[in-house]
């Protein structure tokens, strides 16, 4: 409950907003920062789209798209229709999408439904914050009772699929949903209370892989009438992700960088230098720098910023000497995600940014621009590896299951349980800081 409170906190001193629960007059147009999503007159920015899989239209060419979408109109346009301030579906027909596609965001809208309906808002196209007529006893058992505000289509043993509070007024109000999304994380505020409180929203359509880094807003319609009004969204910028993403009362961490020298860390120090709080590889230089402290099970949180075609790694129990790569449990990669574009050179997926190197391929396009800071958090459990990237798991594996490596060279230390946790520079500037480490032993 501290995290939730913080959290809250903390957006609330650095975004003025107003609260749909209060019953102040809501100022006219969108809030600062905030630009509204629906022009309040017709459907313009908008089609309709079916639950289905957003990656595979958004991977369509620019015809195709632009097809897709002509095609639903008529359909949106049946179903979908302005009424004054109020967006208005007949509980039939697609779900309103927007053409415009979002990252990390913050969004508000207010609805009001009718008994025997049930709705929801998918977010970058995957369901869903659900939204429940919470008084009908045949949904009880899907968890209508429970109320609105879940992520319903998450795993029911999974974290947010059920919402922390009922918090749905009756029939005949309006209701208010705030909910920000930063990488795959979720938090959802209905009528002012916190009903998700950074969960993972899984992606329904392929549960194996993390939902998409970009995509629509849908509003879903079902079983009956559901109107929206002032629907309004923020983008979230790099520097503001990385603030929301770290607990605020981050229990058990402990620093291992002062910001200021290499005092704890071992190695080739000569090669890395301080800059402007963070550690920094430098030009043409490398090798393994490492804490003094060893670790057996633990988490890594970290901030780092790669150059074009920047090169570095995490070392992962790495005995303290030796290619971590094979002497460590691995290689965290470290490497700017269009690596090949920028540099020409190709690389196998087992390479690729947040993989572990040689053995097990993480998922790509997460990573921020070039010049911008991630969030990184790692997690070291037994044989096991996950790998956060600004929020988004890229990579959740079991070492000791790895039987092929990249260019069939074996590493012999995959299997070790303990060693130190260290940067392994190859010549690029990379740079690291806010750097903290918690045992989980």
């Amino acid at each position: 409950m501290k995290f939730q409170l913080s959290l809250l906190a903390f957006v609330a001193i650095n975004i003025p907003l107003w609260n749909g629960c209060q019953t102040m007059e809501r100022p006219p147009g969108p809030p600062p920062g905030f630009t509204a999503l629906w022009n309040g007159q017709d459907l313009a920015g908008w089609w309709g789209a079916d639950t289905e899989d957003p990656r595979k239209y958004l991977a369509l060419s620019e015809e195709q798209l632009q097809a897709k979408r002509a095609a639903s109109l008529a359909d949106i346009q049946k179903h979908w229709t302005a009424q004054g301030p109020e967006l208005v579906n007949d509980g039939q027909g697609l779900f309103l999408t927007t053409e415009k596609t979002y990252g990390d965001f913050e969004l508000l809208v207010d609805y009001r439904t009718v008994p025997l309906a049930d709705s929801g808002i998918y977010l970058r196209g995957c369901p869903q914050v659900q939204i429940w007529d919470t008084t009908e006893p045949a949904k009880f058992k899907l968890g209508a009772n429970k109320g609105s505000g879940g992520l319903w289509n998450n795993r029911p043993d999974a974290p947010g699929r059920d919402p922390l509070v009922k918090a749905d007024k009756p029939f005949g109000q309006w209701n208010h949903f705030r909910i920000l999304m930063v990488g795959a994380r979720v938090w959802v505020w209905l009528n002012g209370q916190p009903t998700v409180a950074g969960a993972t929203l899984e992606n329904y359509f392929d549960r194996k892989r993390p939902v998409p880094p970009r995509g629509p807003i849908q509003l879903q319609t079902h079983g009956g009438e559901i109107r929206w009004r002032n629907l309004f969204i923020r983008e979230i910028g790099s520097a503001e992700a990385n603030q929301l993403l770290p607990p605020a009362d981050p229990a058990g961490f402990k620093s291992v960088f002062n910001g200021h020298d290499f005092t704890g860390w071992a190695g080739p120090t000569n090669n890395y230098e301080v800059n402007f709080g963070a550690i920094v590889c430098q030009p043409k230089k490398g090798g393994t720098i490492y804490t003094q402290q060893s670790f057996t099970n633990f988490v890594a949180r970290l901030e780092f910023k790669l150059p074009v075609g920047g090169n570095n790694g995490l070392a992962i129990r790495y005995p303290g000497a030796g290619d971590t790569a094979y002497v460590g449990m691995c290689e965290c990669q470290v490497l700017d995600d269009d690596y090949e574009l920028h540099t020409g050179q190709k690389i196998d997926p087992r390479q690729a940014h947040g993989s572990a190197y040689g053995m097990v391929a993480a998922e790509r396009g997460y990573q921020r621009p070039i010049g911008e800071w991630n969030y990184e958090e790692v997690t070291v459990q037994g044989s096991r590896i996950k790998v956060e990237l600004n929020g988004t798991v890229i990579l959740d594996t079991d070492l000791s299951q790895v039987t092929e490596f990249a260019g069939g060279h074996a590493h012999p230390g995959k299997d070790r349980t303990s060693g130190y946790f260290g940067f392994a520079g190859h010549n690029d500037p990379v740079m690291f800081r806010n750097i903290s480490l918690k045992s989980l032993n």
